[in-house]
């Protein structure tokens, strides 16, 4: 025997005898078990809406929906280390093992895992590297989704081949799961937008005369009717056309509309003692400051607040949820809009990854901003269609005013 092959042989012997995941391997197995449970948790949740979405043909993601989605992408890459150092390490120590149906079976999980893994960096959408063709996307997105399945069972049989299973660690595991799922599937049902609430305290009487109404019948803060800016990061075309129109200039920063109301709002006090029916006004012409509940105060700055100036926001036509009727004068209902996670941050890195999300699940952001009433002619109604109520002019109860939406409905181009 050669001296190579001699002191090769007390080698494989060492091996054998060695532990498969020894003291070293055992923490990064605890950190590879961690995560796969947390990501389990987390595709559970993920894989239920989907499936509750294609039962009902419903969408169903919401906020905490992108949140999760988010989670699911960092989980993923954090899992790529630590299951890279184990599964080397773990490879290397079994690699004279005489069981050899275990490694087998190992070989085959560590095959599934880099599939699962590889999928889930393949579905990533990040700008510079996206995966287009949506022929070989679909087919790399039901690998993923079918891998974990094999992974799972690749594993029970894995382990059931080598030593004796710990079946009560594995019972607390699966627990732990259940637990996360349940609070995530709670967490779902939760509404950001009603954590902070401000409600009128005359009740739905605020918006009168105006016949707009909020979804909920509380305050719309004033930021999030004013994001033309970050939807300028998308939609730049539309943006510059709505920058020079006259809904941009429909409130206080046109000189024509600020002179106007300003007397009106200086009459209603001397009148009434309150500047209440110049809401008629603002339901049409002034929705930040209107929902927002600043435009009720006598002494609202109409030249100095920001929200003066909004004009018809972007947010503000495309959060209308219903139309009432064609009466006009402002007959809608607006809800506040469902942004994505990190919508309001300043943080580069934050609203990098609020741009990714959209890019990486649009429905949401479609559904939230883009309805069908907004391609009718019935949507621009509520504005386009005035008439002067009573509490205004104390003078008749309805009084005409401008009513292009009737003129387009005699028309020839109305169809």
């Amino acid at each position: 025997m050669s001296l190579k092959a001699s002191s090769s042989v007390p080698g494989r012997r060492a091996a054998r005898r060695g532990r498969a995941v020894g003291p070293r391997l055992r923490w990064w197995l605890v950190v590879l078990l961690v995560l796969t449970g947390l990501l389990g948790a987390n595709s559970v949740y993920l894989a239920a809406v989907s499936l509750a979405e294609w039962l009902s043909g419903r969408l169903l993601q919401n906020w905490f929906y992108q949140i999760m989605f988010l989670a699911h992408l960092g989980l993923g890459l954090l899992l790529l280390l630590p299951f890279v150092v184990f599964g080397a390490g773990h490879v290397w120590a079994a690699r004279y093992r005489p069981n050899r149906r275990a490694t087998r079976l190992g070989w085959a999980l560590m095959i599934a895992a880099v599939v699962l893994l590889g999928t889930g960096v393949a579905l990533m959408r990040v700008e510079g590297f996206e995966l287009k063709n949506p022929e070989l996307r679909a087919v790399t997105y039901w690998a993923h989704v079918v891998t974990p399945l094999a992974v799972v069972w690749l594993y029970l049989l894995h382990r059931l081949a080598g030593p004796r299973i710990r079946w009560r660690w594995g019972a607390g595991w699966a627990a732990a799961m259940v637990v996360l799922v349940g609070g995530m599937a709670w967490m779902h049902t939760r509404d950001p937008r009603l954590w902070r609430v401000r409600t009128p305290e005359e009740g739905e009487r605020y918006f009168e005369p105006s016949l707009a109404r909020t979804a909920t019948g509380n305050f719309i803060p004033a930021r999030t009717l004013m994001m033309d800016e970050y939807c300028k990061e998308c939609h730049a075309d539309a943006y510059e056309g709505w920058f020079h129109s006259a809904h941009h200039f429909s409130s206080f920063n046109n000189p024509v509309y600020l002179f106007s109301v300003q007397e009106t709002r200086r009459v209603l006090m001397e009148r009434d003692g309150n500047v209440k029916a110049s809401r008629w006004c603002a339901g049409c012409h002034d929705p930040v400051p209107f929902f927002s509940g600043a435009f009720d105060d006598p002494d609202y700055d109409v030249v100095a607040d920001p929200t003066a100036h909004a004009g018809i926001t972007c947010t503000a036509c495309h959060s209308i949820v219903d139309v009432h009727s064609t009466v006009g004068n402002g007959a809608y209902t607006i809800e506040e809009p469902l942004h994505y996670p990190f919508a309001f941050s300043t943080n580069r890195v934050l609203r990098f990854l609020n741009r990714q999300l959209i890019k990486a699940r649009p429905e949401l952001h479609k559904r939230t901003f883009l309805k069908p009433l907004h391609r009718t002619a019935e949507f621009c109604s509520v504005c386009h269609k005035v008439s002067l109520p009573g509490e205004l002019t104390h003078y008749k109860e309805w009084l005409r005013g401008q009513n292009s939406y009737d003129s387009f409905l005699l028309s020839g181009v109305s169809g």
